[in-house]
């Protein structure tokens, strides 16, 4: 079912970028990056396929994949800022959140959003939805938008190179990176399941 879903999306990602080329890959990157997982594993490696046949630039293509993410992240990330907190604050308790959790975000992003926003750019999955707590902790828009810019740019210039090498064969790529996805997945559903059990035992001892 997900190959099908995949194979149906690669399909229009692909029509999309041979008509609009590097408006077509800003558009996509700056989907993938507003929160919706569309992936940048079959956007940037045939942008690379058509650095290949000629009828893009490499370097234009990852320059227009990394502002595309900064676009679509700034729309995550005016998500988070404006309306994170106060839907946190109102509806927290009801998914295990609470002001000091948000203490605790703002406390982590003051002193390593920097380095957390460069390095999530870098990983599947996570780099998808990093804008979103960026903004509820609100994080400097200014240093925000410039890190993700230097974390995204060698993601998309990565993937366009290595879809450059492979040519036609471009879209052998995604299966590897389906199965880091899922190891990714694997570990924020740990990580999930840990920060469930930790807040929920928190709760009972506090109305015990």
């Amino acid at each position: 079912m997900v190959e099908k879903i995949i194979l149906v999306l690669a399909g229009y990602i692909t029509a999309f970028i041979v008509a609009t080329k590097y408006f077509g890959v800003m558009v996509l990157m700056a989907i993938e990056s507003a929160c919706i997982p569309l992936p940048s594993e079959i956007i940037m490696p045939f942008a690379g396929f058509q650095v290949f046949s000629g009828k893009l630039n490499l370097v234009l293509v990852a320059t227009a994949g990394a502002l595309g993410c900064n676009l679509g992240s700034w729309i995550a990330y005016w998500v988070g800022y404006h309306g994170g907190r106060p839907l946190v604050q109102k509806w927290g308790q009801y998914i295990l959140l609470n002001e000091h959790d948000l203490n605790m975000a703002d406390r982590f992003f003051a002193r390593y959003g920097s380095t957390a926003v460069f390095i999530a750019r870098l990983l599947p999955v996570i780099r998808t939805f990093i804008a979103l707590p960026a903004g509820i902790a609100k994080m400097p828009q200014g240093r925000f938008h410039v890190y993700t810019f230097l974390g995204s740019w060698p993601w998309c210039f990565g993937l366009a190179y290595v879809g450059m090498k492979l040519g036609e064969h471009w879209n052998t790529l995604g299966k590897y990176f389906h199965r880091f996805d899922a190891v990714i997945g694997a570990c924020l559903i740990i990580g999930f399941a840990w920060f469930v059990w930790s807040h929920w035992k928190g709760r009972v001892r506090q109305t015990a």
